[in-house]
């Protein structure tokens, strides 16, 4: 029972990896034993997110523009190249756009779907063969989708192709997981609340307000996401298969 948690000695990629739950996801696998590979677009923070978390354990930087197929292809090509198995894909790289109903652009629609939808599932489609690899009886490899409580209720913001996305999202880990379960490929996903990070930072003069609107009267912490994906990728979550984790203290609880 006392190693139901452990990630020592997986492999893991993140994407999105260098800020927000992002980092704190790689960080919890990096500081529990597991080789992590980061990526994300901008190199400066990547690499100094990948230098920082370093101190706690290997900490590898690839960085990718996830946004267009041929980024999609040559990330997973770098990432094959050096694992022939992967143990752990974090599907979280994500982008946001807000504008009102009757303006909203094409642009701003396609930017979050080829993000959010489009790259996670052509992402996992490429790193399949080093997850077959890791796969084994009793010890699945693991995919996990970042998604969102936006795409389970209303959001009560005009992020019109952000919430569509997330929605695809959770459809997108049922229809997974029950096609790669039989081959020993466990995929969850898990639909963070408010977490206080630079996507959500325009909301940041209202935390206190939203905290009266959640149950736990809290906000999430990088303990939170951390502990959720390490719980997703161990032993101890080996019997949950195409299921999505609400981290919202209580938030979609409350909307009814």
């Amino acid at each position: 029972m006392k190693d139901l948690f452990s990630v020592a000695g997986k492999v893991a990629v993140v994407t999105g990896g260098s800020t927000g739950i992002g980092a704190t996801i790689a960080r919890g696998l990096v500081e529990n034993g597991a080789k992590t590979y980061i990526t994300a677009r901008k190199v400066e923070q990547l690499e100094a997110t990948a230098k920082e978390l370093s101190a706690f354990g290997e900490c590898i930087a690839i960085p990718s523009n996830l946004g267009t197929l041929e980024g999609v292809l040559d990330f997973a090509a770098a990432i094959n190249a050096l694992e022939p198995k992967l143990d752990i894909l974090i599907n979280n790289a994500g982008a946001t756009w807000g504008a009102p109903l009757e303006e909203f652009p094409e642009s701003g629609w396609d930017k979050v779907m080829d993000l959010n939808v489009k790259s996670l599932f052509f992402l996992t489609q490429q790193l399949l063969p080093g997850l077959r690899q890791a796969a084994a009886v009793g010890d699945p490899s693991r995919v996990v989708n970042i998604a969102s409580i936006n795409g389970i209720t209303h959001p009560g913001m005009n992020n019109y192709s952000y919430s569509s996305s997330k929605a695809a999202v959770l459809q997108l880990t049922r229809h997974l997981a029950a096609d790669l379960a039989p081959e020993g490929i466990n995929v969850n996903g898990i639909a963070p609340g408010y977490f206080p990070s630079k996507m959500t930072k325009h909301l940041a003069d209202f935390e206190e307000d939203m905290k009266l609107g959640i149950p736990t009267r809290t906000l999430g912490t990088p303990e939170d996401a951390a502990g959720t994906a390490i719980y997703l990728c161990s032993r101890a979550s080996n019997y949950v298969c195409g299921h999505t984790i609400v981290l919202d203290g209580g938030t979609v609880a409350n909307a009814g």
